[in-house]
């Protein structure tokens, strides 16, 4: 059998597909099968598969769109290697990728190996960009309490231990977006998680069909998962980090609403400040929505005049 399944899902991918599968393929570490779920693809995806389905390495699943979980789920299920890798169909991996991860399971109590990423436009060309932010630090060792703040680990640069997802259940099919983030804090109950600091997966931005883009719907999800979590796992996270979490998460949604919703925007801002008093990025978005106020105020007040 072996050692590593790599699960690919795509949904109107197939541009990309042929990349994708062509970085798996080319992986240094040979002990793989590639699993690659079509999603209800209405593009030319199951054309580009026709010239891999001859290749002993690859399986090809076709099936009605059910979402992004329940895709993933069928290729856990279907896995027979004692590791699951995850592939979006429009991301890329270097050639090494595997065989440097793999090398971090020495210790049985490692569950999840990821690596850092470098972005690509739509075609493929190295965009110089950066996702700054201090919770986005990648962590190892025991990492529930910093993955509480924020989602950390690139999705498609993660293996997992399988045996984690026999223990912990695979992925929401109930939640539209944020699946990964809610998977990698239940294992991080129970297994610890290591990483290369190294950008071993290209990760595609600005493209049609990213779910990424819907911010509104990531809100909701959020508020599950954060809500979810605390019920299942009372007393694991510190009562501090609980406070924090939900003060970055306001001070995100009102840097969101700002430019549509000012009312909206400074509500989350205050709420914010009520759970962490120290959080500066709250007060300034409180500043630049009371001064934007005020500029309105003295222009109203010249029309007036």
């Amino acid at each position: 059998m072996p050692k590593v399944s790599v699960v690919i899902t795509c949904y109107n991918y197939g541009k990309y597909l042929d990349y994708c599968l062509g970085s798996v393929l080319g992986q240094t570490f040979k002990d793989i099968e590639i699993i690659v779920i079509d999603d209800g693809s209405s593009d030319n995806t199951e054309e580009v598969m026709s010239t891999y389905v001859k290749n002993p390495l690859v399986s090809y699943i076709k099936q009605e769109n059910k979402g992004q979980a329940a895709a993933k789920n069928v290729g856990v299920r279907q896995a027979q290697g004692d590791f699951v890798a995850f592939l979006d169909a429009d991301d890329l991996w270097d050639n090494n990728k595997l065989e440097m991860q793999m090398a971090l399971f020495s210790r049985k109590q490692i569950g999840v190996v990821y690596s850092c990423a470098r972005y690509i436009d739509e075609q493929g060309r190295k965009l110089d960009y950066r996702l700054e932010s201090k919770y986005l630090t990648p962590r190892s060792g025991k990492v529930s309490n910093y993955l509480f703040l924020d989602n950390f680990v690139p999705f498609s640069s993660s293996i997992v231990r399988k045996r984690c997802l026999e223990n912990l259940g695979l992925f929401d099919e109930s939640l539209k977006m944020g699946i990964d983030w809610d998977l990698w804090l239940r294992i991080s109950t129970e297994y610890e998680f290591d990483f290369i600091a190294e950008p071993l997966l290209a990760y595609r931005i600005g493209h049609s069909g990213q779910m990424s883009k819907n911010q509104e719907e990531r809100q909701r999800c959020s508020d599950r998962i954060m809500q979810n979590f605390l019920e299942t796992y009372p007393g694991l996270l510190s009562p501090w980090t609980i406070r924090e979490a939900y003060s970055i998460t306001f001070c995100n949604r009102g840097e969101y609403y700002r430019p549509t919703d000012r009312r909206k925007s400074t509500l989350y801002f205050w709420d914010a400040v009520k759970q962490n008093p120290v959080e500066i990025r709250a007060y300034k978005g409180l500043v630049k929505n009371i001064l934007y106020y005020c500029d309105r105020l003295a222009r109203a007040g010249k029309n007036i005049q």
